[in-house]
C-alpha cells in the first residue's frame, strides 16, 4: 500500500478509537462516491467509522416535474439544449432521450459554446442550465449572450445545512472539491459541523477523512482545506461575480430532500427567464404520481442503492427507472459499476 494511505488510515485508525463511538461522514460528491467505491476505501475504515453518499450529482436532485416541463416546451416545438446526463434521465412518463428520438428538436451540448452555436439556426432555443456552483458560470456566461435559460441550478452548502436537520445523523462532511473551486470554504463555515474539502485521489479521499476524525475527537466544528493543490479560501471570484449578476437565491425543491430556502438560482433577467417566458405551457404540466424508485433516500443517505427493491432488478443503466441510476455521479450507476 501507499505510504501516504497507510500514513492517513493509521491515523484515522488511531483517532477513531479514541473518539469511541461511531461516525457517520457524508460526501456530497459523486466523484468522491466513485473514487471510494472503486478503490474500496470505506472496507479500509474502521468499524466505527461509516462513510455514506449524499445529494452529490445535480441530474439526481432535479425534480422531475421540471423534466416534465422541457419535455413540454420540446412537444410546443421549441428547441432545448442540456448536458447529456439529463436527457436520459426518466420524466413521469418520457424522457428528454425519448423526445428526441420520436423528432423533437432535444440537443445534447458539452459546452456553452456549443449552445450559443445552436442559437444561430435555432434562435428559440431554451438552455436547460442544471449543475451545482461548479457549472452555474457556464449557464451564466449563456445569460449574458442573451440565451433563455431554465434554471435548475442549485447550491451545496444550504442542502447540507438542511441534511443536519434530516432522519440520518450526520457527524461530518467530505466536502465537495469541484464545487469548493468556485465558492471557496467561507460557505461551508455556516453549517456548523466538522468538514473537510477533498480532492478526488483515494490519497485525498483518506486526507479529508484523517482531518474529518481528528476534529471530531478534538470537538472543533470546523472547515479544513484538505485540497489546497485547487481550493483557495476565496475560491473563484471571478466566477462568482458572473453568477451574481444573472442569478438570484431562491427557494428550491430538491429531489428527496424537499424546499429548501436560498438554494437555487434563479434568473434575474425576466426576459431571458424560460419559467416566465413558457408560464402558461409550463402552467399545465401535472405533478408527477409517485413511483417506487427510492432515489430520493438514497440522496438523503437513508438508504444505500442496494436497499431499493429496483436496484439492478428492474432498474439499470441501460433501463433507469430512476435518476440515480443514470448520471456516472448516481449513487445507484456507481454501486452498479462497481458489483455492488
Amino acid at each position: 500500500m501507499d505510504k501516504a494511505l497507510e500514513e492517513h488510515l493509521s491515523s484515522i485508525r488511531k483517532n477513531a478509537q479514541a473518539v469511541g463511538r461511531d461516525m457517520t461522514l457524508m460526501e456530497v460528491c459523486g466523484g468522491h462516491t466513485r473514487t471510494i467505491m472503486r478503490y474500496g476505501i470505506r472496507e479500509m475504515l474502521p468499524d466505527n467509522v461509516r462513510l455514506i453518499s449524499g445529494p452529490g450529482c445535480p441530474v439526481c436532485v432535479t425534480p422531475r416535474h421540471d423534466i416534465d416541463c422541457m419535455i413540454a416546451l420540446a412537444e410546443i416545438g421549441i428547441p432545448v439544449a442540456t448536458y447529456g446526463d439529463m436527457l436520459r434521465v426518466p420524466g413521469s412518463g418520457s424522457s428528454l432521450e425519448k423526445a428526441k428520438a420520436s423528432g423533437m428538436k432535444v440537443f445534447e451540448v458539452y459546452s456553452a459554446e456549443e449552445v450559443l452555436v445552436l442559437r444561430k439556426s435555432h434562435p428559440e432555443i431554451v438552455f436547460f442550465g442544471i449543475g451545482f456552483e461548479t457549472t452555474a458560470p457556464m449557464t451564466a456566461y449563456l445569460l449574458g449572450r442573451d440565451v433563455c435559460v431554465y434554471s435548475v441550478h442549485r447550491l451545496i452548502p444550504p442542502a447540507m445545512k438542511a441534511l443536519l436537520a434530516g432522519e440520518v445523523r450526520i457527524d461530518g462532511f467530505i466536502d465537495p472539491g469541484h464545487v469548493a473551486t468556485i465558492t471557496g470554504t467561507v460557505p461551508f463555515e455556516e453549517i456548523g459541523v466538522a468538514q473537510a474539502v477533498a480532492g478526488f485521489s483515494p490519497e485525498l479521499v483518506l486526507r479529508a477523512v484523517d482531518e474529518l476524525v481528528r476534529n471530531i475527537r478534538e470537538g472543533r466544528p470546523e472547515v479544513v482545506n484538505a485540497y489546497p493543490e485547487a481550493v483557495r479560501p476565496e475560491g473563484n471570484p471571478v466566477a462568482r461575480k458572473l453568477m451574481d449578476e444573472v442569478f438570484e437565491p431562491s427557494d428550491s425543491l430538491w429531489r428527496g430532500i424537499g424546499n429548501i430556502a436560498s438554494s437555487g438560482l434563479e434568473v434575474k433577467d425576466r426576459s431571458l427567464d424560460a419559467k416566465l417566458k413558457y408560464k402558461k405551457i409550463i402552467g399545465g404540466v401535472p405533478a408527477p404520481a409517485k413511483t417506487a424508485c427510492r432515489c430520493a433516500d438514497v440522496l438523503r443517505g437513508a438508504i444505500e442503492p442496494t436497499g431499493c427493491t429496483l436496484y439492478n432488478v428492474s432498474c439499470t443503466p441501460e433501463d433507469p427507472k430512476g435518476a440515480c441510476m443514470v448520471s456516472s455521479e448516481g449513487a445507484c450507476a456507481i454501486y452498479h459499476d462497481a458489483g455492488k
